[in-house]
């Protein structure tokens, strides 16, 4: 029989315990998907060039794109997932479960088709050069061929967590880790393969994680497993799965075309290497906001569910905890890239023109950093309460609203360091927007508990 034990503790349990058992998995899979990123750089930044860093950069709006439609479907499908089992709807959450696999597959496929015929062009209109092209382009020839394999497994391990398993979403994540990081030196230093090996390395990491989802669900006592007839498209699912997907899905289309943004403008009043300088800091801050989208996926499961059942004042509770939680990492990270960033790049490149570049950026880059856990924390709860409007706005004031007019403006009269400072600019007005948007929903719930 299906354990379905699993979730009847959320709206009764201890708070930071029930948190910190969901986030700590969570925090620990996104710690190790940043590590996963992080070490692609390192290994190529030591066993390429500094170019194929740069070259690397470039990869990142495409890889968001394809992320974008994969976390539309996965992060709603969860969600969902989340809501229903709150509601006592066993059957509603495995068809959202099966039908997001599917999803998965269609539009895992078709990307990777429209994106391997139009790559080329696509990486020069990202801020590719001549020098660059090459490594962009042979790097994302091997992810793309296995951009299925991606779609599905990050997918199945959103829902995974979603029904109640985060220590084996977390395994999963830790395998794939685990393999890359065993792969990336083998393929890149042993087999000589370069920039290409560690695309290699990647795919295969992540089809060796699938296998251990796709022998999870296919037993029949997990809470929830594959039957043959959740597959099939249900009338109305998709469009309740990519409704509450949309706040992701927009965040990171619009996070890819502000990458090209700043790519384009580094290469332009800075060149190929500021562009492979962005993309060194770029990994280095994406490893603390995973952490605090760690300990959003922890709260996630554990907000819809009291949603669902309203209880409203433990919603209240989590999310207040949570965003406590990412405000310590967010000044962790302050505190790493003011005092200590020269430590922290030398881990990517030993080439003295790039480590300079890359610490002075950094510290611009997160000059309020601080600033930037309530509005992460914020959006992830509208969406985990399905207000999906909120979560949606919230996501584009900070990257459509002030980052692309920052950078827009700023670089014409700064330079390289205008195409930095627009992101502090950014993030604090971001935080002003968060507050605002969170005190009245904040007010709305105290409403609820009085009638």
């Amino acid at each position: 029989m299906p354990d379905q034990t699993k979730t009847l503790a959320l709206d009764k349990g201890n708070i930071p315990g029930l948190l910190f058992r969901y986030a700590l998995p969570a925090i620990i899979s996104m710690t190790a998907a940043s590590i996963y990123n992080i070490a692609d750089v390192m290994f190529i930044g030591r066993g390429v060039n500094a170019l194929a860093i740069a070259g690397l950069s470039l990869t990142l709006p495409l890889m968001n794109i394809s992320a974008a439609f994969g976390s539309m479907v996965g992060v709603g499908a969860s969600t969902l997932v989340s809501v229903k089992l709150g509601q006592k709807d066993h059957k509603t959450a495995e068809r959202a479960l099966g039908n997001a696999v599917t999803m998965n597959t269609i539009i895992g496929v078709v990307y990777s088709i429209i994106a391997l015929i139009f790559l080329e062009p696509l990486l020069y209109f990202f801020g590719a050069s001549a020098q660059t092209l090459p490594y962009a382009k042979e790097y994302m020839q091997i992810i793309l061929a296995g951009n299925v394999i991606t779609h599905v497994y990050h997918g199945l391990n959103d829902n995974l967590r979603a029904s109640g398993y985060p220590k084996k979403a977390m395994l999963a994540t830790l395998t794939a880790v685990v393999t890359n990081l065993i792969l990336d030196p083998l393929f890149i230093f042993g087999f000589k393969w370069g920039i290409r090996g560690a695309a290699i390395a990647t795919v295969l990491a992540q089809a060796v994680a699938l296998s251990i989802l796709l022998h999870h669900y296919t037993r029949k006592t997990s809470l929830l497993h594959f039957k043959r007839e959740i597959f099939a498209i249900q009338k109305g699912m998709p469009r309740n799965i990519l409704s509450v997907g949309l706040a992701p899905f927009l965040m990171n289309i619009v996070n890819s075309l502000v990458i090209i943004i700043i790519n384009r403008s580094f290469l332009k009043f800075g060149g190929d290497y500021a562009v492979g300088a962005y993309g060194i800091a770029n990994r280095m801050v994406f490893l603390f906001i995973m952490i605090m989208f760690g300990f959003n996926q922890g709260m996630q499961p554990l907000v819809g569910f009291n949603y669902g059942a309203k209880q409203y004042t433990r919603v209240k509770e989590i999310y207040k905890l949570t965003l406590l939680c990412a405000s310590c990492i967010s000044i962790l990270a302050f505190v790493i890239a003011q005092f200590f960033p020269h430590a922290a790049v030398r881990l990517f490149t030993n080439d003295p023109t790039l480590i300079r570049l890359t610490v002075e950026g950094l510290r611009i880059d997160l000059a309020v950093f601080p600033l930037v856990a309530l509005p992460v924390v914020t959006s992830n709860f509208f969406q985990a309460i399905r207000k999906a409007k909120k979560a949606i706005f919230l996501s584009l004031t900070r990257q459509v609203i002030f980052l692309i007019p920052a950078l827009l403006v700023l670089p014409h009269y700064f330079g390289v360091i205008g195409v930095w400072a627009s992101i502090p600019v950014s993030d604090a007005a971001s935080f002003t927007v968060a507050a605002v948007l969170i005190v009245k929903q904040m007010k709305e719930f105290k409403k609820y508990d009085e009638t």
